[in-house]
Formats: C-alpha cells, sequence, structure tokens
C-alpha cells in the first residue's frame, strides 16, 4: 500500500468568527426542534382526518384514519397471510440486519482503501460509481437469474443497495482529513500503523457513521424490491400483497411499519454517534 500521506487533501479549518455568525443566524443548536415536528405530525394527521371525513377524496384512495387503525388492530391480532405481524416484521428485520452486517464489513475497509491509497480507488472507484446510481428494481433480474428466489438473492439486493453508501462516507471520511494533523503525527515519530488508528479511523468515523445511517435508510426504501423476489414473509410482502386486493387501509398501516422500524433503526444509530462521536458538530 502507498504512503497515506500523498493522498490526503489539505484541509485549511474556517475563521472562527464566520462560523459563529452563521451558527447564530441559522440558529444551529439553539433549541430542539421535537415540539415543532410533533406540531407538524399533528397538523398532518388533521388534514388527513379532515380531507376523508368532507369526502374529498375516495376511501380506495385514501382510507380515513379510523379504517387503518382497525386494519392495523386485525394485522395485529389476527395476522396477515397466514402470519403473525411479529413474524412479518421479523422476516424483514433478518434480512436488513444480514444486508447492513456485510455491507459494513465490506463497505468500510474498502472505503478507507479508498481514501489513503490510489490503486484502490482507482480500481474499485469505476464499478461503485457505475452501478450506485441505478435502481435497485433494475438489478433485481439479474439477482434472480444468478442467485435463484430464496433469501440469498434478497439479502444480495440489500447489500448492494447499502454498500455503496458507506464505501463513499468512509472514502469521504479519510479524504477530508488535515494534512497538518498527520503531518504533526508523523513529525513525532508515528508509525503508519498508529497513524491509521489514532488519526485516520477516528477523524473518518463520524463521517462512516453518517454513511451508515443513510445506507440503512436506502435499505428500508429498498426492502418492497427484494421483497417481490417469491417471498412469503416480510412487511414489504405484507404491502405488495394488500395492494393486489385494494386494501389501501393495510397498505397504509404496512407503510407505518416500514417507516417506524427505520425510525428506530435511525435514533438508534444516533445514539451510537452520541457515544463515539460526541465532538460531532461541536468544532
Amino acid at each position: 500500500m502507498s504512503a497515506v500521506v500523498p493522498e490526503i487533501a489539505p484541509h485549511t479549518p474556517p475563521a472562527a468568527g464566520p462560523r459563529l455568525v452563521k451558527s447564530r443566524a441559522f440558529g444551529i443548536g439553539e433549541r430542539s426542534t421535537v415540539p415543532i415536528s410533533l406540531g407538524t405530525g399533528a397538523a398532518i394527521l388533521l388534514a388527513w382526518y379532515g380531507v376523508t371525513r368532507a369526502g374529498w377524496v375516495e376511501p380506495l384512495f385514501l382510507p380515513p384514519p379510523g379504517e387503518v387503525l382497525e386494519a392495523a388492530r386485525s394485522i395485529v391480532a389476527e395476522g396477515y397471510a397466514n402470519a403473525s405481524l411479529w413474524a412479518h416484521v421479523g422476516a424483514s428485520l433478518g434480512r436488513i440486519l444480514a444486508a447492513a452486517i456485510l455491507a459494513i464489513a465490506l463497505g468500510i475497509p474498502a472505503g478507507l482503501a479508498m481514501g489513503m491509497n490510489r490503486w484502490a480507488k482507482g480500481i474499485l472507484d469505476a464499478p461503485i460509481e457505475f452501478y450506485w446510481p441505478l435502481p435497485p428494481l433494475a438489478y433485481l433480474p439479474l439477482m434472480i437469474i444468478w442467485l435463484g428466489i430464496g433469501e440469498t438473492s434478497k439479502i444480495a439486493l440489500l447489500t448492494l443497495a447499502m454498500f455503496a453508501p458507506v464505501v463513499m462516507s468512509a472514502q469521504a471520511g479519510v479524504r477530508s482529513l488535515s494534512q497538518e494533523r498527520v503531518n504533526a503525527a508523523l513529525s513525532l515519530g508515528a508509525t503508519r500503523w498508529q497513524l491509521f488508528k489514532d488519526i485516520v479511523l477516528p477523524s473518518a468515523l463520524p463521517e462512516i457513521l453518517t454513511g451508515i445511517r443513510i445506507a440503512l435508510g436506502v435499505g428500508w426504501g429498498t426492502l418492497m424490491a427484494a421483497e417481490l423476489i417469491a417471498a412469503t414473509r416480510g412487511i414489504g410482502f405484507m404491502v405488495m400483497s394488500a395492494s393486489h386486493f385494494l386494501s389501501t387501509d393495510a397498505v397504509f398501516f404496512g407503510i407505518g411499519v416500514i417507516a417506524a422500524c427505520a425510525f428506530a433503526f435511525s435514533a438508534a444509530m444516533r445514539a451510537v454517534e452520541r457515544r463515539l462521536v460526541p465532538w460531532k458538530g461541536r468544532q
């Protein structure tokens, strides 16, 4: 592997004055946005109730909140398509977690290597840039042809969707490292391993965690496509099956379950970020 030093772009930190002015001007970090978010959610629910109550939209296209709650109660109590709600949720969680572990285990080393070594970047950059913009449905047929219709093709599709954001974030974390910090560590006699362990990796960690958060969001967004492959369990399967029978209330409930799971994953990643990189956003 070539030396780390030439591959890290120089970085000049901005002056303290303008950053403080900008922070005050936009209100960054001053107050919690939770009350605003709760108010926005309540307004959306009230608008939904009002529109359906007034009969402006057919229930087939926008069911009233009461019908969605009734569908939720029925699915929670009786299940859907010969499986309980928890079986569907468990199947989807298993696929997402398996794919996330693979994407993280492969993506972080690949991204760090691309940030530190021009050969790694030259080899990996073109394939990743080629497939990343493609929607998962574009290469879904290939997954079926190559890997069949079992769990392997579903997990492979989710892994591909999550791999690129992790790689790009790890690479960006290395590239944003200040050259002055590298030079200071080298002048103090740091070895290449010490430079990587104590300087490069901690500096890239905030970007890596952000990339994992984005990747999980992409994974949940790809879940519907993954569970199109001959699935009989999963939240995406439940939503697609309900749509075939025009059960819009069940579709809304399934979408809500996916959103709740994705929000829980995002909240967990934020907690991990606060624990591992408490300095993030406070420089």
